[in-house]
Protein backbone atom coordinates (compact mmCIF):
# COMPACT_ATOMS: atom_id res chain seq x y z
CA UNK A 1 0.00 0.00 0.00
CA UNK A 2 1.42 3.83 -1.10
CA UNK A 3 1.23 5.33 2.12
CA UNK A 4 3.97 8.37 0.99
CA UNK A 5 5.46 10.11 -1.86
CA UNK A 6 8.99 11.82 -2.29
CA UNK A 7 9.50 14.55 -4.94
CA UNK A 8 12.53 15.89 -6.08
CA UNK A 9 12.48 19.54 -7.89
CA UNK A 10 14.65 20.88 -10.44
CA UNK A 11 13.99 24.79 -10.57
CA UNK A 12 14.94 27.83 -11.38
CA UNK A 13 14.48 29.98 -8.67
CA UNK A 14 13.70 28.97 -5.29
CA UNK A 15 11.39 32.26 -4.47
CA UNK A 16 9.22 32.00 -7.43
CA UNK A 17 8.74 27.92 -7.34
CA UNK A 18 7.66 28.32 -3.39
CA UNK A 19 5.17 30.98 -4.10
CA UNK A 20 3.26 28.93 -7.24
CA UNK A 21 4.13 25.73 -4.31
CA UNK A 22 1.95 27.70 -1.71
CA UNK A 23 -0.42 28.49 -4.06
CA UNK A 24 -1.20 24.80 -5.66
CA UNK A 25 -1.59 23.15 -1.71
CA UNK A 26 -5.36 23.29 -2.16
CA UNK A 27 -4.83 21.32 -5.67
CA UNK A 28 -2.60 19.17 -4.14
CA UNK A 29 -4.78 18.51 -1.60
CA UNK A 30 -8.39 18.03 -4.07
CA UNK A 31 -5.28 15.25 -5.33
CA UNK A 32 -5.02 12.97 -2.45
CA UNK A 33 -1.78 14.45 -1.35
CA UNK A 34 -1.18 16.03 2.10
CA UNK A 35 2.60 18.09 2.84
CA UNK A 36 4.46 16.36 5.36
CA UNK A 37 7.79 18.32 4.85
CA UNK A 38 9.28 20.24 2.43
CA UNK A 39 13.20 20.52 1.87
CA UNK A 40 14.84 23.47 0.22
CA UNK A 41 18.97 22.11 -0.96
CA UNK A 42 20.14 24.65 -2.46
CA UNK A 43 18.86 27.47 -4.67
CA UNK A 44 17.78 25.06 -7.71
CA UNK A 45 16.69 22.37 -5.64
CA UNK A 46 13.99 21.11 -3.46
CA UNK A 47 12.68 18.26 -1.99
CA UNK A 48 8.97 17.49 -0.50
CA UNK A 49 7.53 14.15 1.26
CA UNK A 50 3.66 13.90 1.37
CA UNK A 51 1.29 11.49 3.02
CA UNK A 52 -0.74 9.78 0.01
CA UNK A 53 -4.66 10.04 1.01
CA UNK A 54 -5.40 9.07 -2.58
CA UNK A 55 -2.83 7.00 -4.68
CA UNK A 56 -4.78 6.70 -7.99
CA UNK A 57 -5.88 10.79 -7.69
CA UNK A 58 -2.09 11.33 -6.93
CA UNK A 59 -0.86 9.58 -10.06
CA UNK A 60 -3.42 11.39 -11.99
CA UNK A 61 -2.57 14.97 -10.62
CA UNK A 62 1.27 13.78 -11.47
CA UNK A 63 0.91 13.02 -14.94
CA UNK A 64 -1.17 15.62 -15.82
CA UNK A 65 -2.16 18.50 -13.34
CA UNK A 66 0.90 19.18 -12.18
CA UNK A 67 2.35 20.40 -15.46
CA UNK A 68 0.34 24.15 -15.12
CA UNK A 69 2.14 24.10 -11.46
CA UNK A 70 5.41 23.01 -13.14
CA UNK A 71 5.39 25.66 -15.59
CA UNK A 72 4.10 28.31 -12.95
CA UNK A 73 6.88 27.26 -10.56
CA UNK A 74 9.91 27.30 -12.83
CA UNK A 75 10.35 23.32 -12.11
CA UNK A 76 12.84 22.09 -14.81
CA UNK A 77 12.76 18.05 -13.96
CA UNK A 78 11.04 16.49 -11.39
CA UNK A 79 11.80 12.87 -9.93
CA UNK A 80 9.27 11.06 -7.70
CA UNK A 81 8.94 8.37 -5.55
CA UNK A 82 5.65 6.55 -4.23
CA UNK A 83 6.57 4.53 -1.16
CA UNK A 84 5.23 2.39 1.99
CA UNK A 85 6.47 1.89 5.58
CA UNK A 86 8.48 -0.82 5.61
Amino acid sequence: MTNQLIVHYTIADYAAFRAAFDADAEDRGQNGLSLLQLWREDGGNAWALYQVNDAKAARAYLSSGAGAFNAQAGVTATEFHFLETA
